[in-house]
């Protein structure tokens, strides 16, 4: 038994089941025992790996959309370059060497990180030495300033709260106990007021996920861009509409039982772009896209030749590989799903529709 299990035991059995949420919580933010806070999850000998560990066009291409963004916008300064849940800071090293030409850019951005995990923090001070970041634990210190963002597999890993429809009202998935071991079930049927919409669309036993923290940070990024300008770009798996339980732990890149050895395993679930657009108004959304037509659209397959002509042997098979799984609808090409936030009367950024 991990220390966070024994942990979450003890309070189960003093306050009783708690939320899908409350137990992400713990599991992935507590400050001894917690999943972030004691270790660097990505790549070969982590869990799991992003797009911007697979190959530099991801970052190099989300860049300049957003300086595109930046120059259609009048290239307001200074401004803020925030980038939340920055892993080892690969994505953002990307997007600076990308833009060091496009004029003024540069001179103008501010870096920000939203990042809570002091490991983590250490690895992206190092890959980010020369911008001079600035961290902030939360989306809500940042500066009151234009704000251009790319959130890239930062809304899968917030807390979700599951609901089980019955009837007109929902029973809520809550994690409780048996013994010396963690298990879910089901609350008592109640009235949801978050998920009053959702009656129109589901039957009974549909499971709909919904996350207060997720639409309470896409509420202050969308009230920023609306009044001070900017875009955000979020990158994430997931769709317009939660329908259906998505709720999974990865261990050693393969799947675990997210109830087994909290804290030892990361723990995500789909997006529901639908919730985010809704909690960004007023900040318009564009249309949701995949991920492949996005970064196709951008010009990744031209990029990827050029880089590919400087490459011989395992070094090109693997760039091969990369520009595969990042656009083939088999690999994360249809999966990933990219919408950008931005504000009235301006265009979407580069690669995305209305």
């Amino acid at each position: 038994m991990t220390p966070l299990a024994q942990t979450l035991i003890a309070q189960i059995a003093e306050c009783g089941p708690m939320t899908l949420a409350e137990y992400m919580a713990h599991c992935l933010m507590h400050p001894e025992h917690g999943y972030y806070a004691t270790r660097d999850p990505l790549g070969a000998g982590g869990d799991f790996t992003t797009a911007p560990e697979i190959s530099q066009m991801f970052g190099e291409l989300i860049g300049l959309s957003l300086a595109q963004t930046w120059l259609d916008q009048g290239a307001p300064a200074p401004f803020v370059l925030v980038e939340p849940g920055p892993g080892r800071g690969t994505l953002m090293a990307d997007i600076l060497r990308a833009t060091r030409a496009v004029p003024g850019f540069h001179a103008a951005a501010r870096v920000h990180l939203v990042e809570t995990s002091r490991p983590l923090r250490a690895t992206q001070a190092a890959a980010l030495a020369g911008a001079s970041p600035v961290w902030h634990d939360a989306v809500q210190t940042l500066p009151d300033l234009p704000l251009f963002m790319v959130a890239n597999e930062f809304f899968d890993a917030l807390p979700i709260r599951q609901a089980q429809r019955d009837g007109a009202e929902w029973r809520e998935r809550m994690v409780g106990r048996d013994g010396d071991r963690l298990i879910p079930g089901l609350a008592a049927p109640s009235v949801l007021p978050p998920l009053a919409h959702r009656l129109d669309d589901t039957k009974d036993g549909d499971i709909v996920e919904f996350s207060p923290a997720a639409t309470h940070i896409a509420a202050h990024i969308g009230a920023q861009i609306a009044q001070r300008g900017g875009a955000a770009l979020i990158v994430d798996y997931g769709d317009w509409r939660s329908v259906g339980d998505t709720f999974q732990a990865l261990r050693a890149h393969a799947p675990a039982d997210p109830f087994d050895a909290p804290g030892t395993a990361d723990l995500t679930a789909h997006v529901d772009f639908e919730a985010l657009a809704r909690a960004a108004a007023p900040a318009r959304h564009s249309r949701l896209t995949p991920q492949g037509v996005f970064l196709e659209r951008l010009g990744i397959t031209p990029r990827a030749q050029k880089l590919a002509q400087t490459l011989v042997g395992d070094a090109r098979d693997a760039h091969v590989a990369a520009h595969r799984r990042l656009t083939h609808p088999a690999e994360m090409g249809t999966l990933f799903k990219v919408m950008a936030l931005y504000p009235e009367g301006a265009a979407p950024p580069p690669g995305l529709s209305e």
